[in-house]
């Protein structure tokens, strides 16, 4: 499948505090009833952001905030535990965020954020507290690079899979890749079948 390529984002953060955030917080289960993507941005963080009655909540560290404007999501550490839903880089993506960061990040969550057009970005303590303290940050990820940057403070190398780089740089998801490799694929089994 393409996907929305990625190779720099700046964008401002939105910054969610809380340690141990997991999948049903980011979409609680009641709406996992599709197996499209489409539309399950109005769920994300659907407990956080409405009320019982579906008003929105005044106190929701999601008001005021666009996702055009604010595409970087600074979560506590161990960030996406709990089930291994897809639907939630699902529901993330759909709202607008591009990247995730925090000090950790569940590894299924990782993995699954990777393969929906979302980069998961571990930071060391020191700069992950400094972006908790400054909600709206103005950062540069440069996915070339494998860097982050908080322009006038610092810039920090992270690590990523190297194969879910490539796709995110290239606007594939894996299946996408294969689809990419088609004729060698072919190749490669027109000369197997001739031994």
């Amino acid at each position: 499948m393409l996907l929305e390529d990625f190779s720099t984002l700046k964008s401002r953060t939105l910054v969610l505090a809380q340690e141990n955030i997991d999948t049903d917080q980011i979409i609680p289960a009641r709406y996992l009833t599709t197996t499209l993507r489409a539309g399950l941005g109005k769920a994300a963080f659907y407990d956080w952001r409405f009320d019982e009655n579906g008003k929105p909540r005044k106190n929701s560290p999601f008001s005021g905030h666009h996702p055009a404007t604010h595409q970087i999501l600074v979560g506590g550490a161990n960030f996406g535990c709990g089930s291994s839903r897809e639907h939630a880089p699902w529901a993330l993506t759909d709202y607008g965020f591009r990247a995730i960061i925090s000090t950790g990040i569940a590894d299924i969550f990782k993995s699954n954020a990777l393969k929906n057009s979302m980069i998961p970005i571990e930071l060391p303590a020191e700069h992950h507290d400094a972006l908790l303290a400054n909600p709206g940050a103005e950062l540069v990820i440069d996915l070339e690079r494998c860097a982050v940057e908080w322009p006038g403070h610092w810039t920090q190398d992270f690590d990523i899979d190297p194969f879910g780089r490539q796709c995110l740089l290239d606007g594939v998801d894996p299946l996408g890749f294969l689809q990419q490799c088609e004729n060698d694929i072919a190749k490669y089994e027109a000369k197997y079948h001739e031994l």
